[in-house]
């Protein structure tokens, strides 16, 4: 058996978000997925390698490299691989680009959960932080929530502008005053320390964080999680393994009582209209297996 080798410029031919969350969908309908984790860390530099197993989809190892100094000398901050393997055989069937796996899995994993908790009728979407990570989410939102204005906020006033030129987004010059017009706000920073308060918030918005992947990383603040309701992919890879969760369960600001459901229970993603709700990606492997799986499918026709 010779295993596909797919690039992002191939693998991401005739892929559509909607058509992704159905795959998430289904997958989360089959048996539950085995998830080990392995973590490294040098100072700020992560290595991280996640694998999953599904019975009756097949087993993924995703390795990825994250270096944030790496930006000053130009060079690219995350890295990495993603092998595929045959659930019957175990054999390799596919070898796919990083990026292209974790751009779709991230921001399909994001628009899943926005889809059943943002409000109805959004009109305005807020990402905060102008990476990479951001104008995925601008395409896969685009399409989920058609007709909604995107605007971009960064710390740095020159990439906001950059990230707008590119994507059409407005700038933001005040992120408290963007987060209360905002009906989504989309979080994908490298912060360590909280830059959402939840004092900003207002009844009846979507809040879905992407960027904390480590135990000593936050975007939101107790006051936010305190005030929604908070739902998680995967209750495995987020909470004792991001700080988003595992600070504040271990402070006691939340209880793990109100960590309410992951995508195992998506029946539960439900909101009032009055309600803040809180979604943690946690971005585990086994939707890698799922995204990865999808662009199999795809590219063989």
């Amino acid at each position: 058996m010779t295993p596909a080798l797919i690039s992002f410029t191939e693998g991401e031919v005739g892929l559509d978000w909607l058509v992704l969350v159905e795959y998430l969908k289904q997958g989360h309908e089959q048996a539950k997925a085995e998830i080990k984790d392995l973590f490294l860390y040098r100072d700020s530099d992560t290595l991280l390698s996640r694998s999953a197993w599904i019975d009756g989809m097949g087993l993924l190892t995703k390795t990825a490299t994250v270096f944030p100094n790496n930006i000053k000398s130009g060079q690219p901050m995350i890295d990495g691989g993603v092998m595929l393997f045959d659930d019957k055989n175990g054999q390799l069937a596919a070898v796919i680009d990083f990026h292209l796996i974790t751009k779709w899995k991230t921001a399909g994993d994001s628009l899943m959960a926005a889809l059943a908790l943002a409000p109805a009728n959004v009109r305005e979407i807020l990402i905060v932080g102008a990476g990479t990570v951001g104008k995925s989410l601008i395409e896969a939102f685009g399409v989920g929530f058609p007709g909604a204005n995107f605007t971009i906020w960064n710390r740095s006033q020159t990439n906001a502008n950059i990230f707008a030129e590119a994507t059409g987004a407005a700038v933001a010059p005040d992120l408290e005053m963007a987060v209360r017009k905002a009906d989504i706000i989309l979080t994908c920073t490298m912060t360590t320390d909280p830059i959402l308060s939840g004092a900003w918030l207002r009844p009846g918005q979507h809040v879905n964080m992407i960027g904390a992947y480590r135990p000593d990383m936050r975007e939101a603040d107790d006051l936010a999680l305190q005030k929604s309701l908070v739902f998680v992919d995967s209750f495995e890879t987020t909470l004792e393994h991001i700080g988003e969760l595992k600070i504040p369960l271990e402070s006691g600001a939340i209880s793990r009582a109100d960590i309410r459901a992951d995508f195992y229970d998506l029946k539960s993603f439900q909101a009032g209209p009055q309600d803040i709700t809180i979604f943690k990606n946690g971005g585990g492997a086994h939707l890698d297996l799922m995204a990865a799986r999808y662009v199999l499918d795809q590219w063989q026709g």
